[in-house]
């Protein structure tokens, strides 16, 4: 039975809305090109969308007709707002961001070891309403969450953590209870694989595994073009991998012992340190930075231990391509990246390549901005 013309109208409308979102302004010519429809069909939707307020007027293509096909369409940008947050051990990152995902103002939020939850939250929570206002954003429609720890894949909330501080929990249910907007959480590691996907190192694969190097270790996995999470949230949990070269075991409450104790932030200073690069000591942060600039050797010794979690990796998943991804992968660089290919071939028969992340600590917010939009665009455009 053929679509009725309203149904075929909806339809149509979806799939151009689709080629907006996805290859940014167009003209009703290109829109004719790609959707296959006609062009008096494609007028008419492009004066429906237009209407409804869902596309706009853009400008002019580079040629020089002036006719209606030289007009260029693109999303309405302003039809709805969007924040982003990454939350860290040590405080918040977050951004207020248009529909088409460009960002109008950002604010950084330090929290303090000893500084009491509530107080964390609040300020937090103020920060993004204040943000907001000053972007000259009224209301926001989506909030993406990058948090570490696990997220429950039946109720999408941070799960329970006793190595995370607690107003992390408390502040998802804070902006859930402040805002008049859809809160959206998701765990750092796999927002990381998405913006690298987008925007990244793994911008043309489909399946991979993204390794990430920071002040904490975890892992993202994608498959056929979709973020595998785990029956409890906890794929890609590699930091409680047990490896050679520790002084014991990870235990459910820790992963010290695992490959945590020898790719994290701590263990790369320590190495550092045993390498005369610097004085024990030195704060996490320092980390990339000292990967950034240090000498072969140093080089040598960390691909030995980071290759441990990219072959165990790769043993189960075959991903064809691991991406070494945060501040410590980005600062690494082809160097770093080059030397675990190089050892992940000599240790396992499936050919697989590694790349240098290309976001490194961006990658999180960049991630929670994406999920959010792609969620709001779905709402806005139903």
């Amino acid at each position: 039975m053929p679509a009725s013309p309203r149904t075929a109208r909806a339809i149509n409308d979806r799939l151009a809305l689709r080629l907006l979102q996805e290859e940014g302004p167009l003209t009703a010519g290109q829109l004719k090109e790609r959707t296959g429809l006609s062009r008096p069909t494609v007028a008419d939707l492009v004066e429906r969308l237009t209407a409804a307020g869902l596309i706009e007027d853009v400008g002019e293509t580079g040629t020089q007709r002036r006719g209606p096909n030289a007009r260029l369409y693109g999303i309405a940008a302003g039809r709805a707002h969007l924040a982003a947050l990454d939350v860290r051990t040590g405080g918040v990152r977050l951004v207020v961001a248009d529909l088409l995902g460009t960002v109008l103002a950002e604010a950084a939020v330090p929290v303090g070891a000893g500084e009491e939850a509530g107080a964390a939250v609040e300020r937090t929570v103020t920060t993004l309403e204040r943000t907001a206002k000053e972007a000259g954003v009224e209301r926001l429609h989506t909030v993406g969450v990058g948090a570490p720890g696990l997220i429950d894949p039946a109720t999408g909330e941070l799960r329970d953590s006793s190595g995370l501080p607690q107003w992390h929990r408390r502040l998802v249910s804070a902006l859930q209870e402040r805002l008049p907007a859809r809160v959206l959480v998701e765990n750092e590691t796999n927002l990381a694989a998405l913006a690298e996907r987008r925007d990244g190192a793994a911008r043309d694969r489909d399946t991979f595994a993204l390794l990430w190097l920071g002040l904490g270790i975890g892992a993202a996995v994608v498959l056929d073009g979709k973020l595998r999470r785990g029956a409890s949230g906890g794929t890609g949990e590699v930091g409680f991998l047990p490896v050679p070269g520790t002084a014991g075991l990870p235990s459910a409450s820790g992963c010290d012992g695992g490959f945590h104790s020898l790719a994290g932030s701590a263990a790369i200073l320590e190495l550092a340190a045993a390498h005369g690069l610097v004085a024990p000591g030195e704060p996490l942060e320092k980390a990339a930075d000292v990967v950034r600039d240090a000498d072969d050797a140093f080089l040598d010794a960390l691909a030995d231990r980071v290759v441990l979690g990219a072959a165990a990796v790769v043993a189960v998943l075959d991903p064809g391509c691991v991406v070494l991804a945060g501040e410590i992968g980005r600062a690494g660089g082809a160097g770093l990246a080059e030397r675990v290919a190089v050892r992940l071939a000599g240790m396992s028969p499936l050919p697989t390549e590694v790349r240098a992340g290309e976001l490194g600590g961006a990658a999180v917010l960049r991630g929670a901005l994406l999920m959010a939009r792609e969620v709001a665009q779905e709402a806005v455009y139903q």
